[in-house]
């Protein structure tokens, strides 16, 4: 009797361990395992020029994977160590939630339905774009309003916040027209280009984006029609605060070292400063020489420093992806810093 009480406590014991365990790693933060595995899985699209787009070479290029790059560096110090997953519009969010990448960089729409516990129950970081849904048409069609694609057929991406906003659009002024349906822009693009509709649909970026590639982007146009609001964010699991607290702030840093004129080529003169001068607190504080505001996000507390020196601050960011000069120029409009008559903004470090 003895034996076997010994042998049934064991068991228990083993039971109640074993249970711990668990409960321990389904705590652990996802900022811990990136750490631990030295390399961060960033969830992008691999298919918008600008944005996220796999080169001939077989690199990733674009403004969502550069903020892949930022995260990196703020995380495990080093903005090489990112393994990119291309995923659809329809496998980005089971994607998050089955833990296959540790965040998604691919221009999503910052939403209640995708925020909300009852809906996707993300958590996102600060908007990185702002942008609005728009039409494309070839320009010989002689539609120039929303209200001459009546009764006419329009490429959407389905399982996309996309098709419910024209659907509402058209709706809203009782104009009827026919959805042709695709899984990915790739197919919306090619619909459109093979004229299986008179329009295409998606965020007015990724129509500048898709244009950029055409034989003769000239040949079309995107109308000045705006369907909805679109601020598109990174985003991770929604009950991961520690990762969600990082991300913000990264983001912020981003944002913040434009506003101070803190670049990728002056940010060791602006440390150099910063350490010989005790009384720029602020300055001192925002690239880690004093204070423990990185350690409060659990990161190093020099991550702005790691951060600035791999891309450079959201300025630079865009106009090296989005710029005048760039492959797929959009002006920033609303992506301009607050005091330059944008809305983007970095709260205080402090």
């Amino acid at each position: 009797m003895k034996i076997k009480r010994f042998f049934s406590g064991m068991m228990t014991l083993s039971i109640l361990l074993t249970g711990c365990a668990s409960t321990g790693e389904r705590n652990a933060s996802r900022l811990q395992l990136i750490k631990k595995r030295n390399s961060l899985i960033c969830g992008v699209s691999g298919k918008i020029p600008g944005f996220s787009f796999l080169e001939t070479d077989g690199t990733y290029q674009g403004l969502d994977i550069d903020i892949c790059k930022a995260f990196a560096a703020a995380f495990i110090g080093d903005s090489k160590r990112v393994q990119y997953r291309p995923l659809t519009a329809a496998e980005r969010f089971t994607a998050v939630r089955t833990g296959e990448i540790d965040l998604l960089s691919r221009n999503t729409t910052f939403n209640l339905s995708r925020d909300s516990i009852g809906g996707n129950g993300l958590t996102f970081a600060p908007v990185i774009f702002h942008d609005g849904q728009g039409l494309m048409v070839k320009r010989n069609s002689r539609i120039n309003t929303i209200e001459s694609l009546a009764n006419k057929s329009i490429c959407v991406g389905s399982g996309t916040t996309t098709e419910q906003n024209i659907n509402d659009a058209f709706e809203a002024i009782s104009l009827p027209y026919t959805p042709i349906k695709y899984q990915d822009l790739n197919q919306v693009v090619a619909g459109y280009l093979q004229g299986r509709c008179s329009a295409m649909t998606s965020d007015r970026s990724q129509l500048a984006a898709a244009r950029s590639g055409f034989p003769k982007p000239e040949d079309h146009i995107i109308l000045n029609d705006i369907l909805s609001k679109e601020p598109l964010a990174p985003a991770s699991s929604g009950g991961d605060q520690k990762l969600s607290d990082a991300m913000r702030w990264v983001i912020f840093s981003l944002i913040s070292a434009e506003e101070q004129g803190i670049t990728k080529g002056n940010i060791k003169e602006k440390l150099q400063i910063a350490q010989n001068n005790p009384q720029m607190k602020s300055l001192r504080r925002f690239l880690g020489v004093e204070g423990d505001l990185g350690e409060k996000i659990g990161l190093a507390n020099d991550f702005v420093v790691k951060v600035i020196s791999s891309t450079g601050n959201y300025g630079e960011i865009y106009n090296r992806h989005l710029g005048i000069n760039s492959e797929v120029p959009i002006p920033r409009g609303l992506n301009k810093l607050y005091n330059k008559g944008g809305v983007q903004i970095a709260p205080p470090f402090n």
